[in-house]
């Protein structure tokens, strides 16, 4: 079985990422989870508040192989301290995409058993989460929605155990009124750029959105796109980078990357929290 680790890495670009020198990578495993009987940890998100980095991610039970979302926290997004499990359900989580709006926090975790993408929100922040509501009904995976140009968007896979398609939803709401998109699917027959891997990303005129490669299996790479304007009815995407996270016999990610979640900390300096496997 492959255990998940998560890691943190930096780069001048969210498209150019590197292990950070003189960080002891993996910094979170499934041995530093107490609360829960982990069998490995994956899909983290961070957010800052009030000087505190706040990573949540998914852990994964290691009897019932259902999954629920931890939290750990940083002041300098190097050394992390595991907190609690946050969030749990009857069904499966992962993916806990995490993000601000409007003062308050919001979560739409990957939540297949409940045959919807649900929207929770903090309260309080950052260790009780309440279910809002459904966005989109459909069996999604990795759900990752967006502020762009006054509109909400949001990637999504179509097909969580083939990993080859890419739909598209948009709203002027962030709490209803989603629509598939007329682009959408954005991606079909291809499992090397279509699931989803991370937080869709600002930048130049677009947004980069992140892509595991799951070609020869699940969860092998990390590829990047720049998508230009998804509300002019038509979809250009270039590649930015194959290879923006890779495998490395010699560490803790041998058998795979998934997901990066890049922070701009300052100008030519982002940091991520990434995920990696081995066995």
């Amino acid at each position: 079985m492959r255990i998940w680790s998560i890691g943190i890495y930096s780069g001048e670009t969210p498209f150019s990422l590197h292990p950070v020198e003189g960080v002891c990578n993996p910094v979170l495993t499934h041995e530093h989870v107490t609360d829960f009987p982990a069998s490995f940890v994956a899909d983290p998100f961070m957010v800052e508040r009030d000087g505190t980095w706040h990573m949540f991610f998914e852990v994964m039970h290691a009897v019932t192989r259902r999954g629920a979302i931890g939290l750990a926290v940083s002041s300098d997004l190097t050394t992390w301290v595991y907190q609690q499990i946050v969030l749990q359900e009857p069904f499966h989580l992962s993916y806990p995409y995490v993000f601000e709006w409007q003062g308050e926090y919001f979560m739409t975790p990957e939540t297949l058993g409940a045959g919807a993408v649900g929207l929770y929100r903090a309260d309080p922040f950052p260790t009780r989460w309440v279910r809002e509501g459904d966005l989109v009904q459909g069996v999604l995976a990795d759900p990752s929605p967006f502020r762009h140009r006054d509109e909400w968007w949001m990637f999504a896979c179509g097909t969580p155990y083939r990993h080859d398609s890419l739909r598209l939803y948009f709203s002027r709401h962030l709490d209803h009124g989603w629509q598939e998109s007329q682009l959408s699917p954005l991606v079909s027959g291809n499992s090397r750029i279509s699931r989803p891997a991370g937080r869709v990303t600002p930048w130049e005129e677009g947004v980069i959105r992140y892509a595991q490669d799951c070609y020869p299996t699940y969860g092998t790479q990390v590829r990047a796109f720049l998508l230009d304007d998804l509300a002019s009815g038509t979809q250009l995407e270039v590649e930015l980078s194959q290879q923006v996270l890779t495998p490395d016999a010699a560490l803790w990610t041998s058998s795979g990357m998934h997901h990066a979640d890049p922070h701009c900390i300052r100008t030519s300096l982002w940091m991520a929290c990434v995920d990696g496997s081995q066995g």
